[in-house]
């Protein structure tokens, strides 16, 4: 009987490969969503360190698929070419994501020459790297050309072993540096609940970028004592940074698409609390808002707001300012809070002046109120008209309290 063979941890890594292809459409997602904002702001540093991340990000994985190295390699006609050029753009990758901490921690206003003096470093010394790259590429030996294994494979050669070392070195300095800015910029109060969120998905990408540095560093330095570590550059790096792409295009989407989704259910909320006020007031005009096809929520609700208001305007002259007064009088009484009282003597006040314009629609009414609090809470008025029962319980305290003022219910007892 055959003993069962024993599993390596290639064998186990191999069930979690990720296809380069997943975080390339992930990272051009977000490059999509951030793209109108970059190019209206153009001028903004920060958004344009931003475009350059992303965009960066998005080559560096097409490149890096076997499949792409394959095919550079060949119509090159060089073999392993495909290397300096992935080491470039990953090194322009770091140099990005450096240039964008240092854009956020000065600012858009902050023109001094510290700052440019940072930047131009940034871009002198990772250019300075990628022209080493190329130049280590060239007087090396890589005639054989290797698709997935080309870090182990060369880690003992000259110059290519420099070479790779090299840009490991260069990637995980920067990406040291930006967890550290990450880490300092979530601890910042006053942030914004998105902004957060995605700031930890940020910070979660860079750091498992760190572990795809150490599984490289450590897979090549095993090469040099003699040792076949292979796996970790092989199979596990490449998913680590897969995943570690996806969290950061995750964390570039997610303040944007949460203050946009979270403002969408914003405006759709106050047009379905606006609701029951907006049909009281369409049913006391005989019409409603006309219909737009192409209207946005936003426009909606603006246009909403104005109607009711306009409306409002309207029925205030059937509004008994001492009648009013009474109904708040009774629903404190009842021992609704005084917000919430005013609300509801509004609510009763505009149903009886909508009956009264019902009785006479020719009477154009001959009271003068206030109408500041009746126009600046409609939401509140609106809301309590959800509730028809509170309303008309306040009603008849109030009708109650006009016909004998000794009617009034200790503050205190609720009809809620």
């Amino acid at each position: 009987m055959t003993a069962p063979l024993a599993l390596t941890p290639s064998d186990v890594l191999g069930d979690l490969y990720i296809s380069f292809w997943i975080p390339t459409g992930v990272l051009t997602a977000a490059l999509i969503i951030k793209l109108p904002t970059i190019v209206r702001l153009w001028r903004d540093p920060l958004l344009r360190a931003v475009g350059g991340l992303l965009l960066l990000a998005c080559t560096v994985f097409v490149f890096v698929a076997p499949t792409t190295i394959a095919r550079v390699n060949r119509l090159t006609g060089v073999p392993n070419i495909s290397a300096p050029w992935c080491y470039s753009l990953l090194t322009a990758f770091c140099a990005s994501c450096l240039l964008l901490i240092i854009a956020w921690r000065n600012g858009l206003s902050d023109r001094s020459a510290a700052t440019r003096r940072a930047m131009r470093w940034v871009v002198s010394l990772y250019s300075g790297v990628i022209v080493a790259l190329w130049v280590l590429f060239f007087l090396a030996d890589a005639s054989e050309e290797r698709l997935r294994d080309l870090d182990t494979y060369y880690a003992t050669t000259p110059f290519m072993r420099e070479q790779i070392l090299l840009y490991l070195l260069a990637h995980t300095v920067a990406v040291l540096i930006t967890c550290r800015l990450l880490w300092n910029w979530v601890q910042t109060a006053g942030l914004d609940a998105w902004l957060r969120w995605g700031l930890k998905f940020l910070g979660v990408g860079y750091a498992l970028n760190l572990v795809f540095d150490a599984a490289k560093l450590t897979a090549v330095a095993a090469r040099w004592t003699g040792n076949d570590l292979d796996w970790l550059s092989t199979d596990l790096a490449p998913p680590v940074a897969c995943l570690s792409a996806i969290l950061i295009a995750v964390g570039f989407i997610l303040p944007h698409a949460g203050q946009f989704l979270h403002e969408r259910w914003r405006v759709r909320l106050a047009l379905h609390r606006l609701r029951p006020l907006y049909l009281l007031m369409r049913s006391a005009n005989g019409r409603g808002v006309p219909f737009l096809l192409r209207a946005t929520p936003e426009l909606r609700l603006i246009r909403r707001e104005t109607f009711i208001r306009d409306e409002l305007l309207t029925l205030a002259r059937h509004i008994d300012e001492e009648r009013r007064d009474r109904t708040r009088e009774a629903a404190l009484g009842l021992g609704f809070p005084r917000e919430r009282a005013v609300a509801l003597a509004n609510a009763v006040s505009i149903l009886e002046a909508v009956e009264c314009r019902r009785r006479a629609p020719d009477d154009e009414g001959t009271q003068d109120p206030d109408t500041t609090d009746l126009l600046r809470e409609i939401g509140a008025v609106s809301r309590e008209l959800r509730r028809p029962h509170v309303v008309e319980a306040v009603r008849e305290r109030a009708a109650a309290l006009a016909a004998d003022p000794r009617a009034a219910v200790p503050r205190g007892a609720s009809a809620d």
